[in-house]
């Protein structure tokens, strides 16, 4: 029954911690938005929607969402 149940917590904390909204609708992660801005080059734009979702709903979510880069603006290619 303890096995179980710590099973059944594993999971449910896994789920909820990959659940961030970047990540989930924020569609494909681009390579710019996985690489850090070198010096000189402008600095990446957040997604604040998806940020304040991600504070307000699970906080721990915006910490996947940075990790992956999903929180990133995707890059406007000319």
């Amino acid at each position: 029954m303890k096995k179980q149940l710590l099973r059944i917590s594993t999971v449910v904390l896994i789920v909820l911690t990959l659940s961030s909204c970047a990540t989930v609708f924020g569609g494909k992660v681009s390579q710019c938005q996985k690489t850090k801005p070198v010096a000189g080059q402008p600095s990446r734009s957040v997604r604040g929607g998806a940020l304040v979702a991600d504070i307000l709903l699970f906080w721990p979510g915006t910490l996947v969402d940075f990790a992956t880069g999903a929180i990133y603006k995707p890059c406007n290619k000319k």
